[in-house]
This record gives C-alpha cells, sequence and structure tokens, in this order.
C-alpha cells in the first residue's frame, strides 16, 4: 500500500508518499481500506517537531478516517469486514491506503454519511464535545461563544452546542466563514477580524455575557474573553498559537474558569459516551460535517500548508488515497 512518511521533523516537504507493507491485524485489532483522511493542525505541529509528545520515526501521521473495514483479527466482536466506520485516536497513522486500530478506535458509520465526513469525527467533533460537554459542562438554555466558528472543530461546535439546546454566538473572520457560521446553526455571528465586535456580543445578551466560550486561539483572543464571560462563566481551551497575557481580575470577578481541553485526556469511559453521542448525532442528522477540502494523498504537504494558514479553513481538510 502507499503512505505518507515522515523521517525527520521539519516543514510540510518532510511528508514523503511511499510503499510500504500491506497491514495485518492481530488480537482485538481491525485494519481499515480508506476512503477519506482527516487534516488537523495538530498533526501539523507534531511534523514540524514543536509538539511535546513525539512519534519515533519514522511515521504515518494522522488518526482520522473514513473507510470500510478489511479484516479483523481475533476477539473483535464490534465490527467485519464490509462495515463503513470512521476511525479515532491512536492507530497506525490515516495518511495512507490502509490504517491499523484497536477495536475501540473504529465507530459505525452510518450509510447516509459520506467517508469524507467521518474523515471529520474523531479529532474535530471529539474535540468539540470534549471542551463543550467534558470539560466546560455546557447545559441546555445556556450561551455558547464558538470564538473561531468557521473550521472543522468550530463547525462541530457549533452543530453540538444548537443540538444540545443552547444559543449559540459564532465567530469568523470574512464573508464566506460567516455565512457558513450561520448555516451551520450559530443564532447570532460576528465578525471577529470588525473592531467592536465583543460590544455586539454583550448587546446581543444584554448584558450579560456568555455561560461558555468554546476559544479556537486562545493567544490571541483568551484577555477578551475574560471580559465577555457571565457570572460561573468557562473557557474551554482549545487552540492556541503561543503566549498570552491576561488580568488575572477579570475571572475574579466574575469566579470564572478557564479550562484546558486535549482529546489525550480523555479517559475510556470518556470515549465510550462521546462517540456513543456523536454516532448518534450523525443517525439523526443534527451532526453534519463540513467539508472545506479535499486533497489528494500524494499532496498532504499542501494540505499542511492550507491548515495553518492565518485566514483558518473553512470545514474539514481531507486527504483521498
Amino acid at each position: 500500500m502507499k503512505a505518507i512518511r515522515v523521517h525527520e521533523f521539519g516543514g510540510p516537504e518532510v511528508m514523503k508518499l511511499e510503499d510500504v507493507p500491506d497491514l495485518q491485524p492481530g488480537p482485538s485489532q481491525v485494519v481499515v481500506r480508506i476512503h477519506a483522511a482527516g487534516v488537523n493542525p495538530v498533526e501539523a505541529y507534531v511534523r514540524s517537531g514543536s509538539y511535546p509528545q513525539k512519534p519515533i520515526l519514522p511515521y504515518t501521521p494522522g488518526t482520522d478516517a473514513g473507510g470500510v473495514v478489511m479484516a479483523v483479527g481475533s476477539g473483535v466482536k464490534g465490527v467485519k469486514a464490509g462495515d463503513r466506520v470512521y476511525t479515532s485516536g491512536p492507530n497506525s497513522g490515516t495518511y495512507a491506503e490502509q490504517v491499523l486500530c484497536g477495536e475501540a478506535q473504529v465507530h459505525r458509520l452510518p450509510d447516509t454519511v459520506s467517508f469524507e465526513q467521518g474523515a471529520a469525527m474523531g479529532v474535530a467533533y471529539g474535540t468539540a464535545y470534549r471542551g463543550l460537554f467534558q470539560r466546560a459542562e455546557a447545559k441546555p438554555a445556556e450561551t455558547v461563544l464558538v470564538h473561531g466558528a468557521s473550521g472543522g472543530v468550530g463547525t462541530a461546535a457549533v452543530q453540538l452546542a444548537r443540538a444540545g439546546g443552547m444559543t449559540v454566538i459564532g465567530t469568523a473572520g470574512s464573508e464566506p466563514g460567516l455565512e457558513l457560521v450561520k448555516k451551520e446553526g450559530a443564532h447570532h455571528v460576528l465578525n471577529h477580524a470588525s473592531d467592536g465586535y465583543l460590544d455586539e456580543l454583550m448587546k446581543l445578551t444584554d448584558g450579560r455575557g456568555v455561560d461558555v466560550i468554546v476559544e479556537l486561539l486562545a493567544n490571541k483572543n483568551l484577555g477578551k474573553d475574560l471580559t465577555v464571560l457571565a457570572k460561573k462563566g468557562r473557557v474551554a481551551v482549545i487552540g492556541s498559537r503561543g503566549p498570552v497575557e491576561i488580568n488575572p481580575r477579570d475571572a475574579m470577578g466574575r469566579e470564572a474558569d478557564i479550562r484546558g481541553v486535549t482529546l489525550m485526556n480523555t479517559s475510556e469511559q470518556e470515549f465510550k459516551t462521546m462517540h456513543a453521542a456523536l454516532v448518534a448525532g450523525l443517525e439523526n442528522g443534527t451532526l453534519r460535517p463540513v467539508i472545506g477540502q479535499r486533497i489528494p494523498l500524494v499532496e498532504a504537504a499542501r494540505a499542511h500548508v492550507e491548515i495553518m494558514k492565518p485566514s483558518g479553513a473553512h470545514g474539514k481538510i481531507v486527504l483521498v488515497p
């Protein structure tokens, strides 16, 4: 099979398409034939060597894919050859034609959902779910600001919050982005490239502020986030590209919380809860992953350039073998 391999950390150009042996499942393992692989910012950080946890070289990037089960090992009961699935969590790397997963890392993909949409589920929807529900403890009737709502995680957070009975305010930095955020279910949209957009947010909430903020770029926004939280508000920090200065008094007066989010700390039971909810959302149509770009696997380097652009992605970027 063909797979992207990284033999040294560095720029996008270190990713090379190579021929590698086909995969075989061991006990409790599943081999999936990949039809689409999701691209996530964390994979660019890992490839560059700047991420705290570094894989052993050489390696194949990626954890997310949509595809069909090719073979299962002994003891696997939840899926069988021919089943449509999406993948999540540690595996052999999804920037490839095949991927080897543990049984717990494959989840049923409804027939009404495309493989590209399946490739958007693991990191993007998993992170949005963890940030909203497992870390920020968002509840029905609360008001949620998705700060940076037009990318893969942002659109997922908008859909999850809307389905969860919350009032959703989403931001984007362009007219196409704003249109997308509105289309995906935000009650209100604000342009975070415009001066005074947080003043408009306070008007929308009658001066109260928001209960939860899903923050995708904390190094730019966290200090401002604390000024628009309601009392007892929570900020779920999902993304940051550097340090930021905040005024602790803005949190003190509100008794506000800043809660970090990472999928790596998710327990086995939390993963089960998360993906049971995500599969149900795919089945009932409340979750509809938005695919922004489809890029050939051989052009994985271009996908990493696109995912890190300051303008952000509109929907999910996927690689197609």
